[in-house]
């Protein structure tokens, strides 16, 4: 559990950097606390750098451990990444290579995955 003077320093993370070294110093143990790291971010991330950072971070490390976070934080940088600097990245990390061959099964399964895509291919067929 993250005791309370950290956890007033980390509310005054001003762009989400604080908090996505926090959880990536303190992976093995930060899991009771995602929760209030997720809301952090999207509190101070407004550009959806880090909660992307994030996402693929915790992807890269148990996937499935941290899917449902994974999940938030992908949702978070989907609203946040209006300008599509950092969602790319997550596209080939998540789907493999070949994601655009298998877009339309992947939309139908995976929100997430719909979403990005539609936003990083506006004018697609899916």
């Amino acid at each position: 559990m993250i005791e309370e003077d950290l956890k007033k320093r980390l509310e005054g993370d001003p762009d989400g950097l604080a908090t996505y070294e926090y959880i990536a110093n303190h992976v093995d143990g930060c899991s009771e606390d995602m929760d209030f790291l997720i809301d952090n971010m999207a509190r101070v991330d407004l550009t959806g750098q880090f909660v992307i950072s994030a996402a693929r971070y915790l992807h890269a490390i148990d996937p499935e451990g941290f899917g449902d976070c994974v999940s938030r934080l992908v949702a978070l940088g989907i609203e946040k990444d209006r300008e599509r600097r950092y969602m790319g990245a997550l596209m080939e990390q998540f789907y493999g290579a070949d994601y655009r061959e298998h877009a339309a099964e992947l939309s139908a399964s995976d929100d997430n995955f719909r979403r990005i895509y539609k936003r990083l291919y506006p004018t697609s067929a899916l």
